[in-house]
């Protein structure tokens, strides 16, 4: 059930309004011709709605029925007496009240109240099952609850949306730290290898000069792929990083295992691979197999009885990666979570593009480009 949403600073407001509308419901009873026990009946009666009024937020209900009560007292008062200006502008409030301040099971309670409201008014009001009658005081209840209503759900949707983009935020900043950790054991396995082999290679300078050439390869090509990285990492280092994961990271040549776990879920995979497979940026080669454990593992999870299919793609610069099942899930492919918006991260980090949703004859397919040629 949808939650009211509270307005605690508007309390300093409510209980200014709810004084001024009180006080002058009692300034015009008191200036009408009327009796001691009448004006006293009535300024009671405007006293009755000073607490509520001043809550009118936290307790719209309240506020309804102890009008409603109110009202129903007033029958035994001089018409005059309600017909005041203050207290017809006191029902307006309290009816757009109803309709802002309640959801769910309340919003139907409080349009509930609102319909006796205007029964009771009809019944009592001499030209009120009149047509004219029917259709004044189903306007003058209807609009101002119907109006409270769209502007509750309006601000209910804006909140809810709030919490979607600060919860999808919160999980970018936290793939990015894990991408931040990955990428920073890449960078740092690449330096380690050039020093060891600059030192191997400072050593078998004079009487190997062939190890040394294979040395300075091996930095070349590292060297490389470091700085590929580097670029990468752009705006997506942090300043420090605690309890940095050491462990080898996967790559798609654990891709078999990876298939072989799902298959053994219950999930059959086909894995086909078109040209021919190249050596891939470490940044790389981790962010295709991410994409395709998410993929695989919202399969298993989502696609109900199917079948998945696993495209990799090899061209000149870039790796595509597809990944699609036949399932019948009424998911998205991420439900409850935020994998797609974790992966959509990792692509975007390497310079990738990634697409996700559902395919027009049924599945679920994500497909990734990944570039991956160094611009030397």
């Amino acid at each position: 059930m949808l939650q009211r949403i509270p307005e605690l600073n508007l309390r300093y407001g409510d209980r200014v309004l709810a004084t001024g509308l009180v006080a002058l419901m009692i300034v015009q009873v008191l200036l009408l011709d009327i009796s001691r026990a009448n004006t006293a009946l009535a300024v009671a009666g405007a006293l009755a709605l000073l607490v509520p009024l001043a809550l009118r937020v936290r307790m719209p209900l309240t506020l309804m029925l102890v009008l409603l009560a109110v009202g129903v007292m007033g029958q035994w008062l001089p018409k005059r007496v309600l017909d005041v200006e203050a207290f017809g502008l006191i029902v307006l409030l309290v009816v757009y009240n109803g309709g802002a301040h309640t959801s769910g099971r309340r919003a139907w309670a409080a349009g509930a109240i609102t319909v006796v409201f205007g029964v009771v008014v009809l019944i009592t009001d001499p030209d009120g099952l009149a047509l004219n009658g029917i259709i004044f005081f189903t306007l003058l209840f209807g609009a101002p609850w119907l109006a409270g209503y769209v502007v509750q759900r309006r601000r209910l949707g804006e909140t809810l949306m709030r919490h979607e983009r600060d919860a999808a935020e919160a999980a970018i900043v936290d793939e990015r730290a894990r991408i931040a950790r990955e990428l920073h054991d890449v960078v740092a396995h690449a330096i380690s290898v050039i020093v060891l082999q600059a030192r191997g290679g400072r050593r078998l300078l004079d009487t190997e000069p062939e190890e040394t050439r294979g040395a300075l390869d091996t930095i070349e090509h590292t060297g490389e792929q470091a700085l590929v990285e580097m670029r990468r990492l752009v705006g997506l280092l942090r300043e420090s990083y605690d309890e940095l994961a050491l462990a080898p990271q996967p790559t798609l040549s654990e891709l078999d295992h990876l298939v072989d776990q799902v298959r053994a879920a219950g999930l059959p995979v086909e894995v086909s691979i078109e040209g021919e497979p190249v050596e891939l940026p470490p940044g790389v080669d981790l962010s295709a197999y991410r994409v395709v454990q998410e993929a695989l593992t919202n399969a298993l999870k989502h696609a109900g009885p199917a079948s998945a299919r696993v495209h990799l793609r090899y061209t000149a610069e870039v790796l595509e990666v597809d990944v699609s099942d036949d399932g019948r899930g009424t998911g998205n492919g991420d439900v409850g979570g935020y994998g797609l918006v974790g992966i959509r991260e990792r692509v975007s980090v390497v310079g990738g593009q990634l697409e996700a949703g559902r395919q027009t004859n049924g599945g679920f397919a994500v497909r990734a480009r990944l570039p991956y040629a160094s611009d030397r």
